[in-house]
């Protein structure tokens, strides 16, 4: 149930269920303007490369699970071309305005198939929401069923022995709207294999001031487990550091670690 506390909205969140989110849903139209294309075109084309330089087949087709609103696919479909899949409708919506030429589908990274074989599957941190090893391998399933023989899945991950108690700070204007989001990350027990992001929007539309904030609950798993299930799930794996991406969101001295796990699907 939604409260307000000291004039903020804040929601309850379940972590895999995204009626729950506001962050992708009542709040997902803040999506093209914290995040604009250009603004991630260093990430997008660094996934380029990888792709480029580890697929070991023709590499024209690309299945993107977790696509969210498609910022990425602005510069991946340039070199593919693009399946993607949400789990949210409101960020399908907007992913479809913003690359009209790709096929988007609602679903559930975990659950999802589309009865089709692509040559490469990538999910970005949105794996994250994966909060349970089980959930885990269920996505992971998912992305090596929908991949040809010898074909690549990038997992961008974020490793338990990496984290940090992080703050990050998002910011965007469009129109007289005008968008700081702050982002604190924060493990409340280090025996238990999930994390604690809370956001908090502060907008203003023509000089009036809106405030939100809500906790969302990811997955954190440690190196050991991610190797082990995706040899398991039948993957040869190559991690790769991702260390500089995001640092100028960072907030202080902190350390933002992702690491690419380059998997290819043994013949």
């Amino acid at each position: 149930m939604d409260r307000e506390v000291n004039g903020l909205r804040k929601l309850k969140v379940d972590s895999m269920k995204p009626n729950t989110w506001l962050a992708y849903n009542d709040l997902a139209w803040t999506e093209p303007i914290l995040a604009p294309p250009d603004k991630f075109r260093e990430e997008s084309e660094l996934l380029c490369r990888i792709i480029h330089e580890h697929v070991k087949i023709e590499g024209k087709t690309l299945l993107h699970l977790g696509c969210g609103a498609g910022v990425n696919d602005h510069t991946l479909k340039k070199h593919f071309a693009i399946t993607g899949v949400d789990i949210s409708d409101a960020m399908v919506e907007i992913a479809r305005r913003l690359n009209p030429e790709i096929e988007y589908h609602t679903g559930d990274m975990r659950t999802v198939r589309l009865e089709k074989q692509f040559d490469i599957v990538a999910i970005p941190d949105s794996i994250g929401y994966m909060t349970s090893v089980e959930d885990l391998r269920k996505a992971v399933v998912t992305a090596h069923e929908h991949l040809k023989p010898g074909g690549l899945c990038l997992i961008v991950a974020y490793i338990a022995e990496d984290f940090r108690e992080n703050n990050f700070i998002y910011t965007g204007s469009k129109d007289n709207i005008n968008i700081t989001v702050f982002e604190n990350n924060y493990l409340p027990d280090p025996e238990e294999s999930r994390y604690e992001a809370t956001i908090v929007y502060l907008i203003r539309r023509k000089g009036k001031s809106e405030i939100y904030n809500e906790s969302h609950i990811l997955g954190l798993f440690k190196s050991s487990v991610w190797l082990n299930l995706l040899k398991e799930t039948g993957f040869s794996v190559h991690p790769v550091r991702m260390d500089h991406l995001y640092d100028r969101f960072l907030q202080d001295e902190g350390a933002y670690r992702l690491t690419i796990l380059i998997c290819t699907k043994r013949l």
